[in-house]
């Protein structure tokens, strides 16, 4: 019984062994999937659609193959689709029907010109040339560059499609190659492998204690009656001794090493097998949890949160515009480069820097404008929108000196193949008091400039506030600005004194101050007020008054702007002013805060 026992251990120790063993080899299913498909067409990109990159769970491989430079960037859907345009582009997608990639061009879109063009004045000279590169965009969330050859492993969500091309000349590379990674654990072939060498060795056991048994049963009985007897038989010849040499194991010593061999290999196959893929997944442990109420909620409200429209930008991909501004900013900075400068500024911020690096030029001694630090974000806030122009407001705070005020920063971009450009940047005010405002997950809409629902509408906050700056307490609109938080205000009445006082008795000075040429940006903040920027312009006429007298130009900036040391005809001096301010709800019995602001001198010339 023992010797079948055994036999049957054997036998299904390696029935066990041998499936186990199989699960990772012969029965092993591929580590990954894969999809290729080859765009159609000679067009300039190549967008893959979401559908193909969602053809199999878990991250997606990209392998892209062409001859020469290939670029691959990935967005938000809308935006790759945006920055397309009205351009030819190929798709490649996921077939409903055969689960393969399908690859589909989608013509150019023609403008539409009319008969009577012909007679209008040309102006392609004046027109900003076309992009037709979409490397370097502010749009993606990441771009990749190789040569011949990309390949790249990304976890993209829903809703994000990846854009493929090469310079934006050449065609775009046609060889697009999608893998995922499958989960080809065997969480079954350890368990097999150890139970087949418990069973090998149960049975080798079994198989010991039956020869044990056998032995045993053939050995002499004792308390057996004595027969008859026996003749004494001739003693036998002893035997030679044998040398050590020549002394060989027997076929059952053999025959047992040789049975423990598969016991050391299937041991060794056990544990080699200690990886988490060999073995089934214990970790998820069911415990019993408070189930909540549900709280009901209105069907409009979440309709209504799934039609808002996207922020502009994510913070990551804020982060690193923000990054290569600085970096910008700072190499152009030291230069004195004006046209770099432009690439990323524009409006007042654009106007107060070039007015800068012109003093500098002219006179070494005059300090930069504070640096433009790129990180960290320590307030963001997107427009939300699916269109264009788009606005986003950030807070940088300094990293290198904490003394230095948070530069509170709006940029706008004008088109999908636009990058963003800096167009205000303040110094926010010490004890200003910035409003919550939504995540910048969901972002803030835009408020329009002639909103009434304010305080004060948008497009009126400029001039409003430069009044109350000339007229003080004879302003109509003072009693709508805090004043005890208002630094700049106490700045430029000190300022417009001290001028007053140092004046020369033969000169005259007049002031001015006008709503400036910077747009309105104005973005809604959660208690239905708005946070609004805007640009105010201070004239300083200083004029001789009696014949022959001279004016001279007052400090180094206005003589390194001017050009000139005296005047008999006067001089104007010109500053820009940016402003950040907080303006509540109409209705509302809070007034409007100024946030933060940025002054600099931007003209300086002799009168005609």
């Amino acid at each position: 019984m023992r010797f079948v026992l055994a036999i049957v251990a054997f036998v299904l120790a390696a029935v066990m062994i041998v499936l186990g063993i199989a699960q990772r080899t012969i029965l092993l299913e591929p580590a990954f999937s894969s999809l290729t498909s080859t765009a159609t067409g000679e067009t300039l990109y190549t967008v893959i659609d979401p559908s193909a990159l969602a053809a199999s769970p878990g991250s997606q491989t990209i392998n892209v193959r062409g001859e020469g430079p290939i670029f691959l960037a990935y967005g938000r859907s809308e935006d790759v689709a945006a920055w397309i345009g009205d351009d030819a582009y190929a798709t490649v997608a996921l077939s409903e029907k055969t689960g393969e990639l399908t690859s589909t061009v989608t013509a150019a879109v023609e403008p539409d010109t009319d008969d009577d063009s012909s007679d209008a004045p040309v102006a392609a000279d004046a027109a900003e040339p076309l992009i037709v590169n979409p490397a370097g965009s502010d749009l993606w969330l990441e771009e990749i560059s190789d040569t011949d050859s990309l390949t790249t492993t990304q976890t993209l969500p829903e809703g994000i499609s990846v854009l493929v091309a090469s310079d934006g000349v050449e065609p775009a590379p046609a060889n697009i190659r999608l893998s995922w990674a499958s989960d080809n654990s065997t969480p079954w072939a350890g368990p097999l492998l150890a139970g087949g060498a418990l069973l090998l060795l149960f049975g080798l056991v079994l198989y010991l204690l039956a020869l044990l048994h056998l032995r045993r049963s053939r050995r002499p009985r004792r308390n057996v009656p004595r027969g008859p007897r026996l003749p004494r038989l001739p003693r036998a010849p002893r035997p030679k001794a044998i040398k050590a040499s020549q002394i060989t194991s027997s076929r059952r010593g053999i025959a047992r090493r040789t049975a423990i061999l598969p016991m050391i290999l299937v041991s060794g196959l056990a544990l080699s097998g200690c990886s988490a893929d060999l073995w089934p997944d214990f970790s998820a442990t069911t415990t019993e949890t408070a189930t909540p109420t549900p709280t009901p909620v209105s069907t409009d409200s979440v309709e209504a949160a799934a039609e808002l429209a996207p922020p502009a930008v994510t913070v990551p991909q804020l982060e690193i515009i923000m990054g290569e501004i600085s970096l910008l900013t700072a190499d152009a900075d030291a230069t004195l480069n004006a046209d770099t400068l432009a690439t990323r500024f524009t409006g007042p911020a654009l106007e107060q820097r070039l007015a800068n690096y012109a003093i500098r030029a002219v006179d070494a001694t005059v300090p930069p404008l504070l640096a433009l630090p790129g990180a960290p974000l320590s307030f963001t806030l997107p427009q939300q929108t699916n269109s264009w122009p788009r606005v986003v407001m950030t807070v940088i705070q300094n990293e290198t000196d904490a003394e230095i005020p948070p530069t509170a920063i709006i940029l706008q971009q004008e088109s999908p193949r636009a990058n963003y450009l800096i167009e205000y940047a303040f110094q926010l005010e010490p004890a200003a008091r910035v409003p919550e405002v939504a995540p910048a997950l969901i972002g803030a809409p835009a408020i329009a400039p002639d909103n009434k629902l304010l305080l004060l509408p948008p497009n009126e906050l400029a001039a409003a506030y430069a009044d109350v700056l000339l007229q003080g307490a004879a302003s109509p609109s003072v009693d709508l600005f805090e004043d005890e938080v208002d630094a700049f205000r106490a700045q430029f009445d000190a300022s417009r004194a001290d001028r007053q006082a140092t004046l020369p008795t033969t000169a005259s000075i007049e002031f001015g101050t006008a709503a400036g040429d910077g747009s309105t940006v104005a973005l809604a903040t959660n208690d239905s007020g708005s946070i609004v920027a805007v640009s105010v312009n201070e004239t300083e006429i200083v004029k001789p008054i009696n014949d022959g007298a001279t004016v001279s130009p007052s400090g180094a900036a206005s003589k390194a702007l001017s050009g000139i040391s005296s005047s008999s005809k006067g001089i104007l001096n010109t500053y820009s002013d940016q402003l950040l301010f907080y303006v509540p709800t109409a209705g509302s019995s809070d007034k409007i805060i100024l946030l933060g602001f940025a002054q600099g001198l931007t003209q300086s010339a002799e009168l005609p």
